[in-house]
């Protein structure tokens, strides 16, 4: 069996519809330049305010891929 080593990263996604359309925007982004995407956690969910409005959701989204090195 052999051995894998996994890099984690944390991404922020911002939506102005939902915290489930800003998660998947963090991964789908992300997911254009890193390989091998295998598994997200939703760290931390916050929300912008503007004139007491929520103008933003944003999701603080922690991603693994498995690193190869060169």
């Amino acid at each position: 069996m052999s051995n894998s080593v996994y890099k984690i990263i944390e991404v922020v996604g911002t939506s102005d519809v939902s915290f489930g359309d800003a998660a998947k925007a963090a991964v789908e982004t992300a997911a254009k330049s890193l390989k091998d995407l295998r598994v997200a956690e939703v760290k931390e969910l916050d929300m912008k305010i503007e004139n007491g409005k929520v103008v933003a959701y944003r999701a603080k989204v922690s991603l693994s891929f498995k690193y190869v090195a060169d």
